[in-house]
């Protein structure tokens, strides 16, 4: 479902840059609006939430898909917890819909869909490692790396029930925005996927913008 924002760019108080195939960790408070910007169209960005508060409470696809009776991310979506609490809200989007099924690229992942000389590629799951070996002060380990939300990324369910990597369906400027429902920690991999067509092939930079 496509609903545009009413908030203005020049009014966040926070706009961050994630640089093709490069992460980022911080927080997004309660009542807070969290953007994210596809710049350039077709980028993927894998995207964790946890309860600042008690880590162990983290974003749940299954939690998420069963009550939204919907596999598919869009406007009015809520983002659910582990323990069945609304984490955050989608409440713009011009992208249309965002994926929650096809998980995180990781090195494994690369050497069984690739090639066995993919294994040693970027991935999504060593972007996420990286950020919270980097940012202890979250307390996250690798325990904590689970499901995920692939905003903008295109995972279209085959009529058998499974799942194919297609052409992104975002284009510069797409966005989707979220309020937070609680304190969360957004840990983000800006997709370096070059195996697939989920960043077509050309991982380019996403813009994180916060408002009050």
């Amino acid at each position: 479902m496509i609903i545009e924002s009413t908030l203005r760019p020049e009014n966040a108080v926070r706009r961050t840059t994630i640089e093709a195939g490069d992460h980022y960790i911080g927080t997004v408070k309660r009542g807070q609006t969290l953007r994210i910007l596809d710049l350039e169209g077709n980028q993927a960005a894998d995207t964790l939430f946890f309860n600042a508060d008690d880590t162990a409470e983290r974003y749940s696809a299954m939690d998420t898909v069963r009550e939204q009776g919907a596999v598919y991310l869009t406007a009015g979506t809520r983002l659910m917890s582990s323990e069945g609490r609304t984490m955050l809200t989608i409440t713009a989007d011009t992208c249309g819909r965002h994926d929650t099924l096809g998980g995180a690229c990781a090195s494994e992942s690369n050497t069984v869909r690739y090639d066995l000389e993919k294994r040693h590629m970027h991935s999504c799951r060593d972007n996420w490692m990286q950020a919270i070996a980097r940012h202890p002060e979250f307390g996250l380990t690798k325990r904590d790396i689970t499901h995920n939300i692939n905003f903008f990324m295109n995972v279209p369910v085959t009529a058998d029930g499974g799942l194919t990597f297609a052409d992104g369906i975002s284009a510069p400027g797409k966005y989707v925005e979220m309020e937070a429902n609680m304190d969360v920690i957004v840990l983000v991999s800006n997709c370096p996927q070059l195996n697939n067509p989920c960043n077509g092939y050309n991982p380019t930079p996403i813009e994180l913008l916060v408002w009050e």
